[in-house]
Protein backbone atom coordinates (compact mmCIF):
# COMPACT_ATOMS: atom_id res chain seq x y z
CA UNK A 1 0.00 0.00 0.00
CA UNK A 2 1.40 3.39 -0.89
CA UNK A 3 1.62 6.04 1.76
CA UNK A 4 -0.15 9.16 0.54
CA UNK A 5 -0.07 11.02 3.88
CA UNK A 6 1.89 14.15 4.63
CA UNK A 7 5.62 13.53 5.22
CA UNK A 8 6.83 13.93 8.78
CA UNK A 9 8.83 17.18 9.15
CA UNK A 10 12.54 16.78 9.78
CA UNK A 11 13.29 17.52 13.44
CA UNK A 12 16.40 17.94 15.58
CA UNK A 13 17.25 14.80 17.56
CA UNK A 14 18.47 14.47 21.17
CA UNK A 15 21.74 12.63 20.55
CA UNK A 16 24.35 14.57 22.58
CA UNK A 17 25.35 12.97 25.90
CA UNK A 18 26.69 14.68 29.04
CA UNK A 19 30.26 13.74 28.08
CA UNK A 20 29.85 15.10 24.57
CA UNK A 21 28.11 18.28 25.81
CA UNK A 22 30.94 18.91 28.29
CA UNK A 23 33.51 18.32 25.56
CA UNK A 24 31.73 20.76 23.23
CA UNK A 25 31.70 23.41 25.99
CA UNK A 26 35.33 22.92 26.97
CA UNK A 27 36.80 22.98 23.47
CA UNK A 28 34.84 26.17 22.79
CA UNK A 29 36.11 27.73 26.05
CA UNK A 30 39.80 26.90 25.69
CA UNK A 31 40.31 27.69 22.04
CA UNK A 32 43.15 30.04 21.21
CA UNK A 33 42.10 32.59 23.85
CA UNK A 34 44.32 31.67 26.83
CA UNK A 35 47.39 31.33 24.62
CA UNK A 36 47.11 34.66 22.82
CA UNK A 37 45.85 36.83 25.71
CA UNK A 38 48.23 35.53 28.40
CA UNK A 39 50.87 38.11 27.51
CA UNK A 40 48.33 40.93 27.31
CA UNK A 41 46.91 40.12 30.75
CA UNK A 42 50.40 40.02 32.28
CA UNK A 43 51.25 43.34 30.63
CA UNK A 44 48.05 45.07 31.71
CA UNK A 45 48.30 43.90 35.32
CA UNK A 46 52.10 44.46 35.31
CA UNK A 47 52.88 42.27 38.29
CA UNK A 48 52.65 38.72 39.67
CA UNK A 49 49.05 39.44 40.66
CA UNK A 50 47.94 38.98 37.04
CA UNK A 51 46.57 35.61 38.20
CA UNK A 52 43.69 37.50 39.84
CA UNK A 53 42.34 38.41 36.40
CA UNK A 54 41.96 34.70 35.60
CA UNK A 55 40.25 34.06 38.94
CA UNK A 56 37.85 36.94 38.22
CA UNK A 57 36.94 35.50 34.83
CA UNK A 58 36.16 32.14 36.42
CA UNK A 59 34.02 33.76 39.12
CA UNK A 60 31.93 35.71 36.61
CA UNK A 61 31.49 32.59 34.45
CA UNK A 62 30.36 30.50 37.42
CA UNK A 63 27.82 33.11 38.58
CA UNK A 64 26.49 33.69 35.07
CA UNK A 65 26.23 29.93 34.47
CA UNK A 66 23.56 29.85 37.19
CA UNK A 67 21.42 32.14 35.04
CA UNK A 68 22.03 29.98 31.96
CA UNK A 69 21.33 26.78 33.91
CA UNK A 70 17.98 27.95 35.27
CA UNK A 71 16.86 29.05 31.81
CA UNK A 72 18.53 26.28 29.80
CA UNK A 73 17.15 23.43 31.87
CA UNK A 74 13.63 24.90 31.67
CA UNK A 75 13.75 25.80 27.95
CA UNK A 76 16.00 23.13 26.35
CA UNK A 77 15.52 24.27 22.77
CA UNK A 78 17.77 25.10 19.85
CA UNK A 79 18.80 28.73 19.92
CA UNK A 80 19.48 29.21 23.63
CA UNK A 81 19.31 32.92 24.39
CA UNK A 82 16.75 33.53 21.65
CA UNK A 83 14.22 31.45 23.59
CA UNK A 84 15.32 32.79 26.99
CA UNK A 85 14.87 36.44 26.02
CA UNK A 86 11.52 35.79 24.36
CA UNK A 87 10.23 34.02 27.47
CA UNK A 88 11.73 36.46 29.97
CA UNK A 89 10.49 39.70 28.43
CA UNK A 90 7.03 38.44 27.55
CA UNK A 91 4.86 38.42 24.46
CA UNK A 92 5.57 42.01 23.40
CA UNK A 93 9.04 43.08 24.51
CA UNK A 94 10.25 39.50 24.14
CA UNK A 95 9.80 39.81 20.38
CA UNK A 96 12.11 42.83 20.29
CA UNK A 97 14.75 41.38 22.63
CA UNK A 98 14.90 38.00 20.90
CA UNK A 99 15.11 39.72 17.50
CA UNK A 100 17.99 41.89 18.75
CA UNK A 101 19.83 38.79 19.93
CA UNK A 102 19.53 37.14 16.51
CA UNK A 103 20.46 40.46 14.85
CA UNK A 104 23.63 40.61 16.92
CA UNK A 105 24.35 36.93 16.41
CA UNK A 106 24.52 37.38 12.65
CA UNK A 107 27.43 39.78 13.31
CA UNK A 108 29.09 38.63 16.53
CA UNK A 109 28.88 34.87 15.88
CA UNK A 110 31.03 35.19 12.75
CA UNK A 111 33.33 37.47 14.80
CA UNK A 112 33.71 34.69 17.41
CA UNK A 113 34.47 32.15 14.70
CA UNK A 114 36.86 34.56 12.98
CA UNK A 115 38.66 35.36 16.27
CA UNK A 116 39.52 31.69 16.77
CA UNK A 117 40.63 31.37 13.14
CA UNK A 118 42.77 34.52 13.37
CA UNK A 119 44.28 33.29 16.62
CA UNK A 120 45.04 29.98 14.92
CA UNK A 121 46.87 31.82 12.14
CA UNK A 122 48.70 33.99 14.70
CA UNK A 123 50.19 31.01 16.52
CA UNK A 124 50.96 29.28 13.24
CA UNK A 125 53.40 32.18 12.74
CA UNK A 126 55.75 30.44 15.19
CA UNK A 127 56.13 27.68 12.59
CA UNK A 128 55.76 29.71 9.37
CA UNK A 129 58.05 32.60 10.28
CA UNK A 130 58.69 34.43 6.99
CA UNK A 131 59.93 38.00 7.05
CA UNK A 132 60.01 38.65 3.30
CA UNK A 133 57.66 41.24 1.80
CA UNK A 134 55.79 41.35 -1.49
CA UNK A 135 54.12 44.22 -3.33
CA UNK A 136 50.32 44.05 -3.67
CA UNK A 137 48.61 46.88 -5.59
CA UNK A 138 51.43 49.22 -4.65
CA UNK A 139 51.49 48.22 -0.96
CA UNK A 140 54.30 46.27 0.72
CA UNK A 141 52.90 43.29 2.62
CA UNK A 142 54.74 40.83 4.83
CA UNK A 143 54.44 37.20 3.81
CA UNK A 144 53.56 36.51 7.45
CA UNK A 145 50.41 38.58 6.98
CA UNK A 146 49.48 36.96 3.68
CA UNK A 147 50.04 33.43 4.94
CA UNK A 148 48.15 34.25 8.13
CA UNK A 149 45.10 35.42 6.18
CA UNK A 150 45.20 32.33 3.97
CA UNK A 151 45.44 30.06 7.00
CA UNK A 152 42.58 31.75 8.90
CA UNK A 153 40.30 31.59 5.85
CA UNK A 154 41.11 27.93 5.23
CA UNK A 155 40.35 27.09 8.88
CA UNK A 156 36.82 28.49 8.55
CA UNK A 157 36.22 26.55 5.33
CA UNK A 158 37.46 23.28 6.82
CA UNK A 159 35.26 23.75 9.91
CA UNK A 160 32.14 24.15 7.77
CA UNK A 161 33.05 20.99 5.87
CA UNK A 162 33.48 19.01 9.11
CA UNK A 163 30.19 20.28 10.54
CA UNK A 164 28.25 19.36 7.43
CA UNK A 165 27.10 16.03 8.91
CA UNK A 166 24.78 14.38 11.45
CA UNK A 167 24.92 15.52 15.08
CA UNK A 168 25.94 12.13 16.52
CA UNK A 169 29.05 12.14 14.32
CA UNK A 170 29.79 15.70 15.48
CA UNK A 171 29.54 14.58 19.12
CA UNK A 172 32.22 11.94 18.48
CA UNK A 173 34.48 14.45 16.69
CA UNK A 174 34.07 16.83 19.66
CA UNK A 175 35.32 14.20 22.11
CA UNK A 176 38.35 13.53 19.88
CA UNK A 177 39.19 17.25 19.71
CA UNK A 178 38.64 17.52 23.48
CA UNK A 179 41.33 14.87 24.06
CA UNK A 180 43.78 17.09 22.18
CA UNK A 181 42.86 20.01 24.46
CA UNK A 182 43.54 17.96 27.60
CA UNK A 183 46.85 16.61 26.25
CA UNK A 184 48.05 20.12 25.39
CA UNK A 185 47.17 21.58 28.79
CA UNK A 186 48.67 18.59 30.61
CA UNK A 187 51.98 19.05 28.77
CA UNK A 188 52.16 22.76 29.61
CA UNK A 189 51.27 22.23 33.28
CA UNK A 190 53.58 19.23 33.61
CA UNK A 191 56.47 21.21 32.09
CA UNK A 192 56.21 23.83 34.83
CA UNK A 193 56.01 21.23 37.57
CA UNK A 194 59.10 19.37 36.30
CA UNK A 195 61.28 22.27 35.17
CA UNK A 196 60.15 25.39 37.05
CA UNK A 197 59.64 26.69 40.56
CA UNK A 198 55.94 25.90 40.51
CA UNK A 199 55.14 27.34 43.93
CA UNK A 200 56.85 30.70 43.33
CA UNK A 201 54.05 32.49 41.37
CA UNK A 202 51.57 31.69 44.14
CA UNK A 203 53.95 32.61 46.97
CA UNK A 204 54.67 36.00 45.39
CA UNK A 205 51.20 36.74 44.00
CA UNK A 206 50.71 39.73 46.35
CA UNK A 207 54.23 41.19 46.10
CA UNK A 208 53.89 44.95 45.58
CA UNK A 209 50.11 44.74 45.28
CA UNK A 210 48.11 47.86 46.13
CA UNK A 211 44.35 47.70 45.73
CA UNK A 212 43.43 51.12 44.34
CA UNK A 213 41.70 52.65 41.32
CA UNK A 214 44.63 51.81 39.02
CA UNK A 215 44.48 48.14 40.06
CA UNK A 216 40.71 47.97 39.54
CA UNK A 217 41.00 49.63 36.11
CA UNK A 218 43.78 47.23 35.09
CA UNK A 219 41.73 44.30 36.39
CA UNK A 220 38.81 45.41 34.23
CA UNK A 221 40.92 45.77 31.07
CA UNK A 222 42.61 42.41 31.68
CA UNK A 223 39.24 40.91 32.61
CA UNK A 224 37.89 41.66 29.14
CA UNK A 225 40.50 39.28 27.74
CA UNK A 226 40.21 36.58 30.43
CA UNK A 227 36.40 36.58 30.21
CA UNK A 228 36.76 36.10 26.45
CA UNK A 229 38.84 33.02 27.21
CA UNK A 230 36.04 31.57 29.34
CA UNK A 231 33.23 32.26 26.85
CA UNK A 232 31.58 29.09 25.61
CA UNK A 233 30.50 27.51 28.90
CA UNK A 234 26.90 28.07 27.72
CA UNK A 235 27.33 26.57 24.24
CA UNK A 236 25.28 23.57 25.35
CA UNK A 237 22.24 25.89 25.66
CA UNK A 238 22.35 26.75 21.97
CA UNK A 239 22.17 23.00 21.29
CA UNK A 240 19.36 22.51 23.83
CA UNK A 241 17.15 20.68 21.33
CA UNK A 242 19.84 18.04 20.78
CA UNK A 243 20.90 17.31 24.40
CA UNK A 244 19.89 14.08 26.13
CA UNK A 245 18.18 14.54 29.53
CA UNK A 246 18.59 18.35 29.26
CA UNK A 247 17.13 19.21 32.69
CA UNK A 248 20.16 17.60 34.32
CA UNK A 249 22.85 17.55 31.63
CA UNK A 250 22.68 21.23 30.64
CA UNK A 251 23.53 22.59 34.14
CA UNK A 252 26.00 19.78 34.86
CA UNK A 253 27.94 20.26 31.64
CA UNK A 254 28.32 24.00 32.30
CA UNK A 255 29.56 23.75 35.89
CA UNK A 256 31.89 20.84 35.08
CA UNK A 257 33.29 22.80 32.14
CA UNK A 258 33.90 25.99 34.13
CA UNK A 259 35.50 24.15 37.07
CA UNK A 260 37.85 22.14 34.87
CA UNK A 261 38.80 25.06 32.61
CA UNK A 262 39.40 27.44 35.53
CA UNK A 263 41.77 24.92 37.10
CA UNK A 264 43.57 24.36 33.79
CA UNK A 265 43.94 28.11 33.10
CA UNK A 266 45.33 28.86 36.55
CA UNK A 267 47.74 25.93 36.46
CA UNK A 268 48.87 26.87 32.93
CA UNK A 269 49.58 30.48 33.93
CA UNK A 270 51.40 29.37 37.08
CA UNK A 271 53.41 26.88 35.03
CA UNK A 272 54.50 29.50 32.47
CA UNK A 273 55.32 32.06 35.20
CA UNK A 274 57.37 29.46 37.09
CA UNK A 275 59.78 29.17 34.12
CA UNK A 276 59.73 32.48 32.21
CA UNK A 277 60.40 35.90 33.79
CA UNK A 278 57.53 38.38 33.78
CA UNK A 279 59.21 40.65 31.20
CA UNK A 280 59.51 37.82 28.69
CA UNK A 281 55.89 36.83 29.23
CA UNK A 282 54.78 40.41 28.60
CA UNK A 283 56.82 40.84 25.42
CA UNK A 284 56.27 37.44 23.80
CA UNK A 285 53.99 36.88 20.80
CA UNK A 286 54.11 33.09 21.25
CA UNK A 287 54.54 32.80 25.01
CA UNK A 288 53.53 29.14 25.39
CA UNK A 289 55.69 28.05 22.46
CA UNK A 290 58.64 29.96 23.95
CA UNK A 291 57.90 28.34 27.32
CA UNK A 292 58.16 24.86 25.80
CA UNK A 293 61.27 25.86 23.82
CA UNK A 294 62.93 26.97 27.07
CA UNK A 295 62.34 23.67 28.84
CA UNK A 296 62.56 21.20 25.93
CA UNK A 297 64.07 22.83 22.82
CA UNK A 298 62.92 24.04 19.42
CA UNK A 299 61.58 20.72 18.11
CA UNK A 300 59.37 20.23 21.17
CA UNK A 301 58.15 23.84 20.86
CA UNK A 302 57.09 23.15 17.28
CA UNK A 303 55.14 20.08 18.40
CA UNK A 304 53.54 22.09 21.23
CA UNK A 305 52.56 24.80 18.75
CA UNK A 306 50.92 22.12 16.63
CA UNK A 307 48.87 21.03 19.66
CA UNK A 308 47.89 24.64 20.36
CA UNK A 309 46.67 24.87 16.77
CA UNK A 310 44.67 21.68 17.40
CA UNK A 311 43.04 23.40 20.39
CA UNK A 312 42.27 26.55 18.38
CA UNK A 313 40.75 24.46 15.60
CA UNK A 314 38.57 22.63 18.13
CA UNK A 315 37.31 25.98 19.43
CA UNK A 316 36.22 27.16 15.98
CA UNK A 317 34.48 23.81 15.50
CA UNK A 318 32.48 24.09 18.74
CA UNK A 319 31.58 27.78 18.38
CA UNK A 320 30.36 27.36 14.81
CA UNK A 321 28.28 24.34 15.80
CA UNK A 322 26.47 26.21 18.58
CA UNK A 323 25.83 29.47 16.76
CA UNK A 324 24.50 27.78 13.63
CA UNK A 325 21.42 26.80 15.69
CA UNK A 326 20.46 30.38 16.63
CA UNK A 327 19.21 31.74 13.27
CA UNK A 328 17.53 28.35 12.72
CA UNK A 329 15.58 28.63 15.98
CA UNK A 330 14.47 32.20 15.23
CA UNK A 331 13.45 31.38 11.65
CA UNK A 332 11.51 28.31 12.77
CA UNK A 333 9.67 30.55 15.22
CA UNK A 334 8.76 32.97 12.41
CA UNK A 335 10.97 35.78 13.75
CA UNK A 336 13.72 35.59 11.11
CA UNK A 337 14.13 34.81 7.41
CA UNK A 338 12.34 31.53 6.59
CA UNK A 339 15.25 30.09 4.63
CA UNK A 340 17.23 29.68 7.87
CA UNK A 341 14.57 27.28 9.22
CA UNK A 342 15.50 24.59 6.71
CA UNK A 343 17.14 21.38 7.94
CA UNK A 344 19.27 19.20 5.70
CA UNK A 345 16.90 16.55 4.26
CA UNK A 346 19.06 13.57 5.25
CA UNK A 347 21.52 14.81 7.90
CA UNK A 348 19.00 16.75 10.04
CA UNK A 349 20.98 19.92 10.78
CA UNK A 350 20.42 23.62 9.86
CA UNK A 351 22.68 23.69 6.83
CA UNK A 352 21.61 27.11 5.49
CA UNK A 353 22.41 28.76 8.82
CA UNK A 354 25.78 26.99 8.97
CA UNK A 355 26.74 28.04 5.44
CA UNK A 356 25.75 31.70 5.88
CA UNK A 357 27.59 32.12 9.20
CA UNK A 358 30.60 30.33 7.75
CA UNK A 359 30.73 32.65 4.74
CA UNK A 360 30.51 35.81 6.89
CA UNK A 361 33.16 34.43 9.27
CA UNK A 362 35.42 33.72 6.30
CA UNK A 363 35.23 37.38 5.24
CA UNK A 364 35.81 38.62 8.81
CA UNK A 365 38.84 36.36 9.21
CA UNK A 366 40.46 38.12 6.26
CA UNK A 367 39.64 41.67 7.35
CA UNK A 368 40.16 42.10 11.10
CA UNK A 369 42.85 41.92 13.80
CA UNK A 370 42.51 39.66 16.82
CA UNK A 371 42.63 42.29 19.61
CA UNK A 372 39.88 44.43 18.07
CA UNK A 373 37.73 41.38 17.41
CA UNK A 374 37.90 40.23 21.06
CA UNK A 375 36.80 43.62 22.41
CA UNK A 376 34.05 43.94 19.81
CA UNK A 377 32.66 40.49 20.64
CA UNK A 378 32.14 41.36 24.29
CA UNK A 379 30.92 44.93 23.75
CA UNK A 380 28.34 43.72 21.26
CA UNK A 381 26.97 40.85 23.37
CA UNK A 382 26.91 42.07 26.96
CA UNK A 383 23.89 44.39 26.98
CA UNK A 384 21.40 42.12 25.20
CA UNK A 385 22.63 38.59 25.77
CA UNK A 386 24.20 38.63 29.24
CA UNK A 387 22.67 41.57 31.12
CA UNK A 388 19.38 41.29 29.22
CA UNK A 389 19.17 37.58 29.94
CA UNK A 390 19.66 38.07 33.69
CA UNK A 391 16.99 40.77 33.77
CA UNK A 392 14.71 38.51 31.73
CA UNK A 393 15.14 35.71 34.27
CA UNK A 394 14.14 38.01 37.12
CA UNK A 395 11.05 39.13 35.19
CA UNK A 396 10.18 35.53 34.39
CA UNK A 397 10.42 34.45 38.03
CA UNK A 398 8.18 37.36 39.00
CA UNK A 399 5.61 36.30 36.41
CA UNK A 400 5.65 32.52 36.87
CA UNK A 401 7.30 31.81 40.23
CA UNK A 402 10.29 29.61 41.04
CA UNK A 403 8.24 26.41 40.76
CA UNK A 404 8.11 26.97 37.00
CA UNK A 405 11.82 26.16 36.61
CA UNK A 406 13.37 22.71 36.20
CA UNK A 407 16.61 23.87 37.86
CA UNK A 408 16.87 26.65 40.46
CA UNK A 409 19.96 28.66 41.36
CA UNK A 410 20.90 28.84 45.06
CA UNK A 411 20.33 32.15 46.86
CA UNK A 412 18.10 33.53 44.10
CA UNK A 413 18.13 36.39 43.02
CA UNK A 414 21.64 37.20 44.29
CA UNK A 415 23.59 35.41 41.51
CA UNK A 416 21.47 37.10 38.81
CA UNK A 417 22.02 40.54 40.35
CA UNK A 418 25.78 39.92 40.73
CA UNK A 419 25.96 38.83 37.10
CA UNK A 420 24.35 42.10 35.98
CA UNK A 421 26.81 44.21 38.00
CA UNK A 422 29.88 42.24 36.89
CA UNK A 423 28.89 42.27 33.21
CA UNK A 424 28.28 46.02 33.41
CA UNK A 425 31.84 46.43 34.74
CA UNK A 426 33.26 44.35 31.87
CA UNK A 427 31.23 46.36 29.34
CA UNK A 428 32.63 49.62 30.75
CA UNK A 429 36.14 48.15 30.62
CA UNK A 430 35.93 47.53 26.86
CA UNK A 431 36.39 51.29 26.40
CA UNK A 432 34.28 54.11 25.01
CA UNK A 433 34.85 53.21 21.35
CA UNK A 434 33.63 49.65 21.80
CA UNK A 435 30.73 50.69 24.05
CA UNK A 436 29.53 53.14 21.40
CA UNK A 437 29.88 50.42 18.77
CA UNK A 438 27.86 47.97 20.87
CA UNK A 439 25.06 50.48 21.45
CA UNK A 440 25.06 51.43 17.75
CA UNK A 441 24.47 47.82 16.74
CA UNK A 442 21.52 47.67 19.15
CA UNK A 443 20.03 50.91 17.77
CA UNK A 444 20.34 49.63 14.20
CA UNK A 445 18.73 46.38 15.32
CA UNK A 446 15.79 48.29 16.83
CA UNK A 447 15.32 50.17 13.56
CA UNK A 448 15.41 46.89 11.62
CA UNK A 449 12.87 45.33 13.99
CA UNK A 450 10.49 48.31 13.68
CA UNK A 451 10.68 48.15 9.90
CA UNK A 452 9.97 44.43 9.98
CA UNK A 453 7.15 44.82 12.54
CA UNK A 454 5.52 47.61 10.56
CA UNK A 455 5.59 45.57 7.37
CA UNK A 456 4.12 42.49 9.09
CA UNK A 457 1.72 44.50 11.31
CA UNK A 458 3.29 43.06 14.47
CA UNK A 459 3.79 44.68 17.88
CA UNK A 460 3.96 47.67 18.35
CA UNK A 461 2.07 48.32 15.09
CA UNK A 462 -0.81 45.88 15.53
Amino acid sequence: MSNTGTATPVQLERKISLLQATAINMIDMVGIGPFVVLSFVATKMNGPWFLYAWVGGALLSFIDAMVWSQLGATYPLAGGSYNFLKAGFGEKWGKLMSFLFVWQTMIQAPLVIASAAIGFAHYAGFIFNMQETVTWFGHALSLDVIIGKLISGCVVVLIVVLLYRKIEAIGKISVLLWMGVLITMAWIIGGGILHGNFAAPIQHINDGLTVNYAFVAALGAAGVKTVYSYLGYYNVCHLGGEIKNPQQNIPRSMFISIGCIAALYLLMNISVASVLPLKQIQQSSFVVSEFVQTIAGKAAATVATGLILWVAFASVFSATLGYSRVPYAAAKDGAFFKVFAKLHPTKNFPHISLLVLGCVAFVFSLLFRLGDVIDAILAMRILIQFIGQSIGLILLVKAKGLKHFSWKMPLYPLPALLAIVMWAFIFYSTGSKMMIGGVTVIVLGIVAYLLKANRNKEWPFN
